[in-house]
């Protein structure tokens, strides 16, 4: 069966985090393994605590995940909580594995999970970056709009960015993947009357496990945009 590895923090609520990529793999047929870095003590309107793993712990995980067979096919990072844990997460994950990182810097129910210089060089090794757009602004710390922030970042080294237009306006809701080769895709759907919390751990996550299964990055990102959509009309 095909695997992925997802590394994130846990949440009480049950409404992101961890248990949002599990549910998520599970629709698409992907077993997950788990790397905890941080148990958060969250309800839908608040974080309450935060307390971190340590980052050697977070390594050993990893380490202990990957070495399972069959090993994972591609790796779907979330909260990281600070910029020791990115160092360690960076130095565990092998060359060569597919890296989804979501850029994780708030929660949507409040408080503050990481700082915008903590994730190092895991920016620009992963295949690709998936922020909203208030951290695509923070991320890109210059640029009025998303395609001169998202050039901003590409220049920093980034290899792709994906810029998801949940939050943004009108009737479509439009995800926009630039990539380092210079080619920007859109992909459009059309902007539902509903919220859920977790829906950047679901894209990020979908994005994995079609990785995982071989498919290109802008197949996959089409793909994982169409399993949000349905998993929001449900």
């Amino acid at each position: 069966m095909t695997a992925i590895l997802a590394i994130g923090g846990t949440d009480s609520s049950g409404g992101a985090g961890l248990t949002r990529d599990a549910a998520m793999a599970a629709e698409l047929a992907i077993h997950l393994r788990p790397v905890v870095t941080a148990v958060t003590v969250q309800t839908d309107e608040t974080v309450l605590r935060i307390h971190p793993c340590p980052a050697q712990t977070v390594a050993a995980q990893a380490h202990a995940a990957l070495s399972i067979f069959p090993a994972p096919g591609a790796a779907k990072i979330g909260m990281l909580g600070s910029a020791a844990t990115a160092k360690a997460v960076n130095t565990a994950l092998p060359a060569g594995l597919p890296i989804v990182l979501d850029p994780v810097l708030k929660a949507t129910s409040g408080g503050t999970l990481m700082e915008a210089g903590g994730f190092g060089p895991l920016l620009r090794r992963a295949a690709l970056v998936t922020p909203n757009l208030a951290e695509l602004a923070v991320l890109a710390g210059t640029g009025e709009t998303a395609e001169t922030q998202a050039a901003a970042l590409l220049a920093q080294g980034l290899q792709a960015v994906l810029v998801k237009g949940g939050h943004g306006t009108g009737d479509d809701s439009i995800d926009l993947l630039f990539e380092a080769k210079g080619t920007v895709t859109p992909f459009a759907a059309s902007r539902l009357a509903v919220s859920k919390r977790g829906t950047g751990c679901s894209l990020a996550t979908a994005i994995a496990c079609h990785l995982a299964k071989g498919a290109p990055l802008p197949d996959a990102c089409r793909s994982a945009k169409w399993d949000v959509h349905r998993w929001l009309r449900c």
